[in-house]
């Protein structure tokens, strides 16, 4: 079975590949078929814009899976400007901003929160399987299995494409997400019931 990644992140590419390692998928991603197009998101969540994302993509190929997400930190409000929200890479309006950029200015934003602040991310995913869309976003879940907190003391190791992993540590153990392996990455906060939820999802959706 072959399943197009709607990415050009190499992280997302070893987060699915990790999440369905058990099954007998030969992914294909935008670069490989020479896809360089988007689609507008104009959804409102992370769930939405991979839906935007998966109903685009599914010209191409017939079976798609897309993710978009949200960053959200407790201490300021969901209406505070400075909540990157689902703009993660443009935040306060800017242009994309890379991955060097991004540690920039959340290093100096954590700072202004106190040097620490607690966080956690939303993640929408969407499959198109020859003409029908499926999404899953589980808000409750994903705050309760996947908070962490942020620092601005940022660790010199690097996953490209996850750069904010450089200055978030897991809340048990104090380790930066960067002092795993590069599998883990951001999945360090993915785990337990949220994860197998998520991996039923996906083999659902693509009727495995």
């Amino acid at each position: 079975m072959k399943v197009l990644l709607g990415t050009t992140n190499p992280s997302k590419v070893k987060r699915f590949s990790t999440l369905l390692a058990d099954c007998d998928i030969e992914f294909v991603t935008l670069k490989d078929l020479g896809i360089e197009d988007e689609p507008e998101e104009t959804g409102n969540t992370p769930e939405e814009n991979a839906i935007c994302k998966a109903r685009y993509y599914g010209q191409y190929f017939d079976l798609v899976i897309c993710n978009d997400s949200g960053l959200y930190f407790e201490e300021l409000s969901l209406k505070d400007k400075k909540q990157p929200g689902l703009n993660v890479r443009t935040p306060m309006g800017m242009n994309r901003l890379s991955d060097d950029e991004m540690i920039e200015y959340y290093s100096k934003l954590v700072s202004e929160l106190g040097g620490k602040a607690s966080a956690y991310y939303l993640d929408g995913i969407a499959v198109y399987n020859k003409g029908s869309i499926s999404s899953f976003m589980d808000d409750n879940m994903a705050r309760k299995a996947g908070a962490f907190y942020m620092i601005d003391k940022v660790s010199p190791k690097r996953f490209e494409g996850w750069p904010l992993d450089s200055m978030s540590i897991n809340k048990e153990t104090g380790r930066y997400f960067v002092d795993g392996s590069d599998t883990e990455s951001k999945e360090n906060i993915i785990y337990g019931e949220y994860e197998k939820e998520i991996v039923w999802f996906l083999k659902s959706s693509l009727e495995i």
